[in-house]
């Protein structure tokens, strides 16, 4: 069951009538009753692994709640850490380490050929296992207490607008909520609907019209030449944004109506004028995860090297970012190249902070144009590593967009549906970015506007939109 299913589309409003007839004590039970029943329904063993997380989780933390001795309070820490991610481990890298060790036995001729094994990763396991161990962790460092409601931990770790993609978020901001009177309030259900609208609109009508485009030139590489590959990876990324950030925002929503507020996953990021401030603004839930988690302690271990002990943990921590996204050389790749762009700028901050103000560069707007599309220009290269199946694909790429000019592929009409579909996210996104108080069509003080604004968007969405779309392109991560 996912969020552009017919399933959803009946399962969500039988949540909301059980949810909100539900005495206020008991709505936190119906919650967790629904968001098992739709775990369950993708796969019934997935729900069995999710159980067993929380059952470990649970069980260290209030451990570590109980021990005042620091070195026992550690190793209870360490010790779920590492049962939370064996499973991950084992689903997720089983099958690059495990065709790893036949190639090398191939290449020695040493291996007997038997019929191999593979694997079914769990939906959105890499998400529920970070906000497991960040749980495990804040309640180590004393910043949450361990909840003594074993269903109240079941609920954070497998609510089901959030278990699939995300945002990954914090015990000390679901518990609470989990916890007070979630009450009926008519204000939320218009923001809700609102934000879904807007979700529905990215993933239908901008990432899976730029999916068919995308899938075409990439899935047939050695037929397209170097310019339309080119245009195809600076396509990528918008594609991304939607699919994820359409993702997003419809969990937001999903959890607004249900009097829950869910952390926002993305800041308009393609009006980042730096990679820095662009991961600041992309997938926000996950970039303060791995800056809260790994790269802070890092920073903090490596504080004598100086400039030299940033750059390796920012190394580092794109490194796992990459590993977290995939166990391939592509994502490690993408994450070397993550953590390049980001040293060299921490490298060079002081120089181009110095140049800026004494040339009051941030307000020129040839400049700022510059930077956006510098940004956006480094972020596809680095992107070309996530969307290409293999490494070899990888590097066709590059030789093409170098070595080979040819005419445009174009797919004439997906393109003109999906041209219009990004026109309006991006004229949004500069909207919100630079005149946040005008334009407004959603939250216009005139009833007459917001309705066919509604109504617009609803429109394109079923005339445009590509309603049998595949899943979200996160689930495989």
């Amino acid at each position: 069951m996912v969020f552009t299913s017919l399933n959803f589309l009946l399962f969500f409003p039988a949540v909301i009538l059980l949810f909100y007839i539900t005495p206020i004590k008991y709505r936190w039970a119906t919650l967790l009753i629904a968001s098992y029943f739709f775990y369950l329904n993708i796969e019934p063993v997935f729900g069995l692994l999710t159980a067993i997380i929380t059952l470990s989780t649970y069980f260290f933390t209030r451990l570590i709640d109980k021990v005042n001795d620091d070195k026992t309070k550690s190793k209870y820490m360490y010790l779920n850490i590492a049962i939370v991610l064996l499973p991950l481990f084992f689903f997720k890298y089983f099958t690059a380490i495990n065709d790893g060790i036949f190639n090398i036995l191939d290449l020695y001729e040493i291996r007997w050929v038997l019929p191999k094994i593979t694997f079914l990763l769990p939906v959105g396991i890499s998400f529920y296992t970070f906000m497991a161990i960040g749980y495990t962790i804040d309640v180590y460092n004393e910043e949450v207490e361990a909840e003594k409601n074993i269903g109240i931990v079941a609920l954070f770790i497998s609510f089901f607008p959030l278990i699939l993609s995300g945002p990954i978020e914090r015990a000390k901001n679901m518990i609470p909520q989990f916890k007070s009177d979630l009450k009926l309030n008519p204000a939320n259900f218009s923001i809700g609907l609102k934000l879904m609208l807007w979700g529905y609109f990215m993933k239908l009508v901008v990432a899976d019209r730029l999916a068919i485009y995308v899938d075409a030139v990439y899935g047939n590489l050695a037929h397209h030449n170097g310019d339309t590959i080119l245009f195809t990876s600076l396509l990528y990324p918008i594609q991304v944004y939607a699919d994820l950030g359409g993702y997003s925002l419809i969990a937001i929503g999903v959890s607004k109506i249900l009097g829950l507020d869910v952390m926002h996953n993305f800041n308009r990021p393609f009006f980042a004028t730096s990679m820095a401030e662009f991961w600041r603004r992309w997938h926000m839930s996950l970039i303060t995860w791995l800056t809260d988690y790994v790269y802070t302690p890092l920073a903090f271990s490596f504080r004598r090297y100086g400039v030299s002990g940033i750059v390796l943990a920012l190394m580092v921590t794109f490194v796992l970012s990459g590993v977290w996204h995939g166990a391939t050389l592509n994502f490690v790749v993408w994450g070397v190249l993550q953590g390049v762009f980001l040293s060299i700028e921490a490298l060079m901050n002081k120089r181009k902070t110095k140049m800026e103000n004494r040339y009051s560069l941030k307000s020129n707007f040839l400049y700022v144009a510059f930077s956006i599309g510098l940004t956006y220009f480094l972020f596809s290269i680095s992107q070309v590593f996530g969307r290409a199946v293999t490494f070899e694909d990888s590097i066709i790429v590059f030789e093409k967009v170098i070595l080979e000019r040819g005419s445009l592929f174009l797919d004439k009409t997906t393109l003109a549906y999906a041209s219009i579909g990004i026109f309006m996210l991006l004229l949004s996104d500069f909207r919100d970015e630079y005149f946040p108080k005008k334009m407004l069509l959603f939250n216009n003080k005139h009833f007459v506007i917001r309705l066919g604004s509604y109504l617009c968007v609803a429109l394109l969405i079923l005339w445009i939109g590509i309603l049998n779309g595949g899943q979200f392109i996160y689930f495989k991560f």
